[in-house]
């Protein structure tokens, strides 16, 4: 095969997923929200089910006026949803669905392309706060900024102990040294990591930035339209990546309870998809910390059991050596 149509078959796979899986996700939730707290409007777009849900989501995004506020510097304005979607998109590249080829682009220092990619998030937060010239949003970005930086620090220590595990920064070989009873031994990194990219994603509990009750929707207050849109789709993209690398870091990616190298894609997308309803589930579960309570949780929890697990990770490898 030429390299230039495997590019384009790799790349073309990649944007497939970066459309569709947080779609699916999306719809999941409206259903999952429904259920769980008796909301019936989410049922009936549509009929059977309220399948048409996200399709009437989308006419309205579609519908509604894009307007930019006049004080605001309209190239950062117009420029931050942008940056809010590429570095998921980038993410996806280097993340194995299967073992062999079914991956984007495979990387030795996947997960340090991985981690330095997720960072830029707080970049578009602070581009939309400070561009749209709104005391709410600004503060919304003053929050969001520093929430992202907090819980960056235990999200790397949670990701650098599974990686020394494993003796590699490559995510296909990560998956590859995962064994069943590392779900044991490195389920405190585990969990950090994951706590840590709920919060890096903004979703609720961790949704102070755009704490609807006091900074109207924070830095998200100026957007209309399919803008604002692409902020959502950024929300949800960034809940199938941290699902994606919870699965691929901590769940063994593609390895299932059968060997058929075969369906190793298909236990990929269930580990996905299942960790995706926990967040979900969580969202409905849980109500949002406050601003004190975020910020303690990361610097008084998180960071010391990351870096408990980190010694401990190190002592298993030395006496396994």
């Amino acid at each position: 095969m030429p390299t230039w149509l495997e590019l384009v078959i790799r790349i073309g796979g990649v944007l497939v997923a970066f459309l569709t899986l947080p779609l699916i996700v999306g719809q999941a939730e409206h259903k999952v929200m429904a259920h769980m707290q008796g909301r019936l409007g989410p049922m009936y777009a549509g009929g059977f089910h309220g399948w048409a849900q996200l399709v009437a989501d989308g006419i309205k995004f579609v519908q509604k006026e894009d307007i930019t506020p006049r004080e605001a510097d309209r190239a950062v304005f117009r420029l931050a949803p942008v940056v809010a979607l590429v570095p998921y998109l980038l993410v996806l590249l280097v993340i194995p669905l299967g073992p062999g080829d079914l991956v984007g682009q495979p990387l030795d220092i996947g997960l340090f392309f991985v981690l330095a990619v997720v960072g830029v998030g707080v970049v578009a937060v602070l581009m939309s706060a400070w561009a749209s010239a709104n005391k709410y949003s600004l503060l919304g970005g003053l929050r969001g900024a520093a929430q992202l930086l907090g819980y960056e620090l235990p999200l790397v220590l949670a990701a650098a102990s599974v990686a020394m595990a494993a003796g590699t920064l490559s995510l296909g070989g990560i998956v590859e040294a995962w064994q069943p009873w590392w779900l044991f031994w490195q389920a405190p990194a585990m969990i950090v990591f994951f706590v840590a990219g709920l919060a890096e994603i903004r979703r609720p509990p961790f949704d102070m930035p755009v704490a609807d009750s006091e900074l109207v929707f924070g830095y998200m207050t100026e957007y209309t339209g399919l803008r604002f849109a692409f902020f959502l789709l950024a929300e949800y993209v960034g809940i199938v990546v941290i699902a994606a690398l919870t699965t691929v870091l901590f769940l063994g990616g593609w390895q299932g309870p059968f060997a058929d190298a075969q369906l190793g894609w298909l236990w990929t997308l269930l580990k996905v998809f299942a960790v995706s309803f926990v967040i979900i589930w969580l969202r409905v579960s849980f109500p949002r910390l406050r601003e004190d309570q975020l910020q303690r949780l990361c610097w008084l929890v998180l960071v010391p059991a990351a870096l408990a697990q980190l010694v401990l990770t190190a002592a298993v490898r030395l006496t396994l050596n």
